[in-house]
């Protein structure tokens, strides 16, 4: 390599460092000591070796790049701002502040460029390994000989932390054993986290332990070597068969004579004393945010190198266009997160001589229809395919030696399973759904929590749903989950009240593309609601009359979700034979029925019927905005018990033999109050 290369290589670094340095000065908030030490490997990735297009960051056979260590976002930013991504130096500027495209960790969806929203560290590193996993799938699915379609790499710049998190080492079991070989992680090994340093409580050789998972590892001495960085990613190129760990050392805060290998780099901005210090330590004659023309020069001709990648690409699909016409629709269709036009055809209904269903029962009848009809629908459960009912019986396990099949078999792995299934949204090209029991799901309450920071349209299946699970006791049975779940902001909760709410949930949660969602689903078997069959598609309205009274006119509304809607219907039934006129509403989920105008939630729920109550078998936390100050609900506070389902409902009091005597206790009340 040429003096003059080496000279404007190491310009173009530190122009990386002092953009990310100046941003963070300006904000007077942000991290600057990794993008001032990890600078050199994220350049030599970006300049060397990766393709995109910063003219069309969408390309689908880009490859990706994950900031696991979403603390470092100015690292991200600089590059995509030198790189030629619409990302203008203003916006910089703006780092941290209100309304700014720069926000202070990486955001998907909110800066042109940013693969997946990172910063809980860990899951970023998980979340790729979705990513190589929606790659190896498309690719053995849709390439032919002479035409590969899908064929990239998803690289990853973590941290000490990252790697100290459990979801990264989860997701690095199952990377191993899948063999992702298309997966690169860049370790900037700088031994520094926010309170000091990493020996107070990491000493395990982390090589080690990643070789142990299955990976290649390779180790990078200098976190300025250039060349000895670009040379350790193309051998973890050479091994197809091995996700690559590179440990490259580096120096937290390089250049800053003060602050330089300490924590005091991490999370505080330098201060103006010591970056006038770095600017002499890196020879940046340069006043703040400017950049030299020769850097700028040199990233325009690398953007030039991914436009030719893409307009090769572009020949490459027209011809495979032509060679394989269907597979071209339907891998189209795919990368546009659409479905195929008569997806839920095949939906089954449900009569109520069917007899009872457990909704997961349905669940499963209900995937196994729309896995016939979507071929780029992956599933998978965290070890209770058999009792989630999610298995795909139109295919086979996705494994090292198929990676074609659709059954994702994620082992005892909650967390990592959910930040995969959010790798395997982002990267595009499938749909995704998951499995586990709903007390579990506080295992992965962090990944539910970004699939809706991120509105990713991941489906999470919740089965054995309340204290009915029975025998296994209190710490499988959730009581505190579903409202829990409620407040995650965009997450779509849907507890249906039978098997063809079931089919209608599920219609609504693959028909959209703007959110997850939570599918709520019993273990025990429900009758199927006589109403349900014609009803059902009232559930996009989040909630619905059901049976109502013969007049129309309600003295009182009985609402629960789920299971406990049939036991509402038979309250009804008796509460007519005693002279009340009930109206029985099913709420399948509020998030859709608080989207619904002011009318339609006054039809449902009249305001001048003040007798209210609600029913179900989990904390009563958030029913009160419907059953108003006047209403009542039956809910459960405290811990559940080991007994079979029916015999903890008797004696939680969830029976119509319990629960009849209050409620008519109540309107008695209610009527000598004057309060109806």
């Amino acid at each position: 390599m040429s003096v003059s290369t080496q000279m404007l290589d190491q310009l173009a670094v530190n122009a990386v460092r002092m953009l990310s340095i100046d941003a963070i000065e300006k904000a007077n908030s942000g991290h600057p000591g990794m993008p001032m030490g990890a600078a050199p490997m994220a350049y030599t990735l970006w300049t060397r070796i990766m393709n995109q297009s910063n003219l069309h960051p969408h390309w689908f056979n880009r490859d990706r790049f994950v900031l696991s260590a979403g603390h470092g976002s100015m690292l991200l930013y600089s590059l995509l701002h030198l790189s030629g991504f619409d990302l203008s130096m203003e916006d910089i500027k703006q780092f941290r502040q209100w309304g700014s495209r720069t926000p202070g960790h990486p955001e998907f969806g909110h800066t042109p460029g940013v693969e997946a929203t990172t910063g809980p560290l860990g899951q970023g590193m998980a979340m790729a390994v979705g990513m190589a996993m929606a790659e190896r799938y498309l690719a053995a699915t849709y390439n032919r000989e002479g035409f590969p379609i899908i064929d990239h790499y998803t690289y990853v710049l973590c941290g000490d932390g990252d790697l100290m998190e459990g979801v990264s080492q989860e997701a690095a079991s199952l990377a191993g054993h899948l063999k992702l070989g298309r997966l690169i992680v860049l370790y900037d090994s700088n031994r520094i986290s926010l309170d000091g340093e990493t020996g107070m409580t990491f000493t395990e050789d982390v090589l080690k332990r990643f070789e142990a998972y299955g990976w290649q590892t390779l180790y990078v001495e200098d976190g300025n070597d250039l060349d000895a960085i670009e040379a350790a990613v193309r051998k973890a190129q050479e091994d197809p068969l091995r996700p690559a760990l590179i440990e490259i050392r580096t120096i937290i805060g390089y250049g800053s004579p003060n602050k330089g290998g300490t924590s005091a780099a991490h999370g505080s901005p330098l201060g103006s004393d010591e970056v006038l210090r770095v600017r002499e330590q890196y020879e940046w004659h340069f006043e703040p945010f400017h950049i030299p023309q020769a850097v700028r020069e040199h990233f325009a001709r690398l953007g030039e190198r991914g436009k030719r990648a893409r307009n090769e690409w572009n020949l490459l699909w027209e011809r495979y266009e032509k060679a394989y016409p269907e597979l071209a629709s339907e891998l189209s269709l795919a990368m546009k997160g659409e479905l195929p036009a008569d997806w839920d055809s095949m939906l089954p209904s449900y009569s109520a001589e069917s007899g009872p269903l457990a909704t997961r029962q349905a669940s499963e009848d209900i995937l196994n229809a729309v896995g016939g009809k979507i071929r780029y629908l992956l599933g998978g459960s965290a070890d209770l395919a058999s009792s989630n009912k999610t298995l795909n019986r139109h295919s086979g396990a996705f494994q090292a030696a198929d990676y074609s099949g659709r059954n994702i078999w994620y082992g005892v792995r909650e967390f990592a399973m959910g930040s995969i299934m959010n790798g395997l949204s982002l990267h595009g090209g499938v749909r995704v759904y998951g499995g586990t029991f709903l007390v579990f799901s506080d295992y992965m309450r962090p990944a539910i929590r970004l699939a809706a920071l991120m509105k990713q349209p991941v489906v999470f299946v919740f089965t054995h749903d309340s204290i009915a699970y029975g025998e296994d006791g209190p710490t499988h049975q959730p009581i505190e989950h579903l409202p829990s779940l409620r407040l995650i902001p965009d997450l779509l909760v849907l507890r249906p009240a039978d098997a063809n709410e079931t089919a209608a949930a599920y219609r609504y949660a693959f028909s959209q593309n703007r959110r997850p969602a939570a599918m709520i689903l019993t273990r025990q078997d429900l009758p199927v609601l006589p109403e349900s069959a014609g009803l059902a598609g009232m559930l996009e309205h989040g909630a619905y009359v059901v049976q109502d009274a013969d007049d129309g006119r309600p003295d009182l509304i009985l609402m629960a979700s789920g299971s406990e809607v049939h036991l509402i219907s038979e309250l009804g039934k008796a509460l007519k034979l005693r002279g009340c006129s009930p109206r029985i509403v099913s709420m399948p989920s509020r998030e859709l029925f608080e989207e619904q105008s002011r009318e339609y939630r006054d039809s449902v729920l009249p305001p001048d019927v003040k007798a209210r109550i609600a029913v179900e078998m989990a904390h009563p936390s958030g029913w009160e905005r419907y059953t108003g100050e006047n209403g009542l609900i039956f809910g459960i506070d405290r811990f559940g018990a080991s007994a079979p389902g029916d015999r903890m409902m008797k004696e939680y009091g969830f029976t119509v033999e319990h629960l009849l005597p209050q409620i008519l206790a109540y309107m008695s009340k209610q009527l000598a109050g004057g309060k109806l």
